[in-house]
């Protein structure tokens, strides 16, 4: 092969590299695209299909996001279920907090002390009244504060309205049970022996 013919064939191998090259980059992007508009589809039918269930349904599914989001720290789905004119009064002898703006800076203190959250929430009975409902529910927290392995119990009640056809919270009154120790160690309240 000549000099000529070599930097020839070089060339028609760059070419062919290139638009290879080109083309899976393009692949790439289309790939990226309708992911993410199967993303963006599928939260729509999550959507649509979360408008379809009856209010105590979607005041339940806002009460699991809310808590969900809480535990992992994801502060704007937290928000998203949580309204900023909100009142907050927490399992502490503290006055209420008022607005979100508020909570927040109490919820991100107490979140860089706390790793490896966990909260189980049973019991829920929920009330819906026109535009407002009620939420109440046991929970049972553990998680590493401080450095130290600890665990709650409690209970919360919520007030919710709806707002612009979501359910939103906007009163969270939450108290502490029994504090102090491992989730899951702490025995179901005894009851009296029954007389026979």
């Amino acid at each position: 092969m000549t000099y000529r013919q070599s930097r020839l064939f070089r060339s028609v191998l760059l070419l062919a590299l290139s638009i290879l090259l080109a083309s899976a980059a393009l692949a790439q992007k289309d790939k990226k695209n309708k992911k993410k508009d199967d993303a963006a589809t599928a939260k729509s039918s999550s959507d649509d299909l979360i408008q379809k269930l009856p209010d105590q349904d979607k005041i339940d599914f806002v009460i699991s996001e809310m808590l969900g989001a809480w535990q992992i720290g994801d502060i704007e789905k937290l928000h998203k279920n949580i309204a900023d004119d909100v009142i907050v009064v927490n399992g502490l002898w503290a006055p209420p907090i008022l607005g979100w703006n508020n909570y927040l800076v109490g919820y991100q203190a107490q979140r860089a002390r706390t790793q490896q959250i966990r909260m189980d929430r049973t019991n829920t009975l929920i009330r819906v009244t026109g535009n407002t409902a009620s939420a109440c529910y046991q929970w049972e927290f553990s998680g590493v504060v401080d450095g130290q392995q600890s665990g709650a119990r409690g209970q919360t009640t919520l007030l919710l309205e709806k707002r612009t056809d979501r359910w939103i919270i906007i009163l969270n009154h939450t108290s502490i049970v029994e504090a102090g120790v491992p989730a899951g160690t702490v025995p179901p309240a005894q009851l009296p022996a029954a007389k026979p």
